[in-house]
């Protein structure tokens, strides 16, 4: 079913940012040029944008139509190592986010972490090498809704890798996941100056998000033009 795309009296296109925690999405769609609502089921004083607390995937089936377009970022600790390796027990909420998201008619985009990528439908996968950034933090981007994401040439790691939780040494990356240390460094080599550590190790870089919103805003001008 395709749906009218409605513009905002101020030109922005609305966008609903779902299990935002501290905002590295909703950033980098607010400086692409979205006008943005984060929505957490958790107060997330943090959040530099609107902000709804609400279940996401009951917020997206109650007001999903009414966004240009949705990104959501399920919980990721179902799938991440560290997560195995102690045996905590995370709801998977990757097909229901999925289900949620197809069933508003908007264009799309869900992100997880590498363990979740076989859940995934045709991932994109982005680096921090790809956008200038002293971190790899490989993120993958599931697309629907009509919009395509293409995968960007993945620059060689020619840096090494500081060890999780270890000080990063001059010349090195950091992976700051866990209890890192370097909280500032962190804040400055992300772009999330107004993150805590939890915040931090999270989210993904506002520019991985800054560089999908920009793909995103020509899709849905295109579509515009098409339905004229």
């Amino acid at each position: 079913m395709t749906h009218p795309t409605p513009i905002r009296r101020d030109g922005r296109r609305r966008l609903a940012d779902l299990y935002c925690c501290q905002g590295g999405a909703g950033m980098g769609y607010h400086y692409a040029g979205f006008d943005v609502t984060g929505v957490d089921k958790d107060a997330q004083t943090r959040y530099p944008l609107g902000f709804h607390q609400a279940d996401a995937v009951a917020f997206i089936r109650k007001f999903g139509d009414g966004f240009d377009f949705i990104h959501a970022s399920p919980p990721c600790q179902h799938d991440t190592d560290c997560q195995r390796i102690q045996g905590n027990d995370h709801p998977d909420l990757i097909a229901p986010t999925r289900d949620a998201l197809n069933a508003t008619g908007r264009p799309w985009v869900m992100e997880n972490v590498r363990g979740a990528a076989h859940k995934m439908h045709q991932p994109v996968m982005l680096c921090g090498a790809m956008f200038g950034l002293k971190t790899y933090r490989h993120r993958y981007f599931e697309t629907g809704g009509g919009f395509t994401l293409p995968q960007l040439p993945h620059p060689a790691h020619t840096a090494p890798q500081a060890k999780m939780g270890r000080p990063i040494p001059p010349g090195h990356y950091g992976q700051f996941v866990g209890n890192f240390s370097g909280v500032d460094l962190a804040r400055r080599v992300m772009g999330v100056p107004w993150m805590n550590r939890d915040g931090i190790r999270e989210c993904i870089p506002p520019a991985y998000a800054e560089h999908i919103g920009r793909q995103a805003l020509t899709h849905l001008a295109a579509a515009g033009a098409v339905a004229a």
